[in-house]
């Protein structure tokens, strides 16, 4: 338990470290999503993935990332999930669904949490998403856009996403 807080103490200071050098990358319209749920506290997954697809995004263009605060040993998924133990002391993760989601460039990444977690804010910072949408209650600097809600309200999280982006010219 006390090396698990120090792992997550270190972990989010290399990934505050690293935001300082984040940058915005311009990328026209919105065609890939990604999205990086925490399952611990939002279960509305399909739900929230159904709003996109009612607003125009193609079912197979979304990728879903989920984080569990822990895994059963039996326990099976039919999507990628990880945990703070694929997560190593110098901030890199073991899992290599979470290498594959977080190396490919999508063109919107959804961090779709609203407490900061060492494991959650890791593989937002290191994805190489074009533009980054998330919650407010998040760091500032992980997200490119922050839509002040909470997680329950998934139809208000998307109905404020897709108005933006209109406006943004993304979509």
């Amino acid at each position: 338990m006390f090396l698990n807080y120090i792992k997550n103490f270190f972990t989010q200071k290399i990934v505050k470290k690293s935001l300082s050098n984040a940058k915005m990358v311009d990328g026209g319209t919105i065609q890939t999503v990604g999205i990086i749920f925490d399952e611990s506290y939002f279960y509305e997954r399909e739900a929230l993935v159904g709003e996109l697809v009612k607003n125009g995004i193609q079912k197979n263009d979304i990728k879903v990332l989920v984080f569990k605060n822990k895994i059963k040993k039996n326990e099976q998924f039919d999507y990628p999930v990880f945990s703070h133990k694929d997560l190593s002391w110098t901030a890199t993760f073991s899992n290599s669904e979470v290498k594959e989601f977080t190396a490919e460039k999508f063109d919107l990444l959804i961090n779709y949490y609203d407490t900061e977690k060492s494991a959650l804010l890791l593989a937002s910072d290191s994805s190489k998403a074009k533009f980054k949408v998330g919650f407010a209650s998040i760091d500032k600097k992980i997200n490119h856009f922050m839509i002040n809600t909470n997680a329950e309200n998934y139809q208000v999280f998307v109905e404020e996403l897709f108005k933006y982006l209109k406006i943004l010219n993304k979509i």
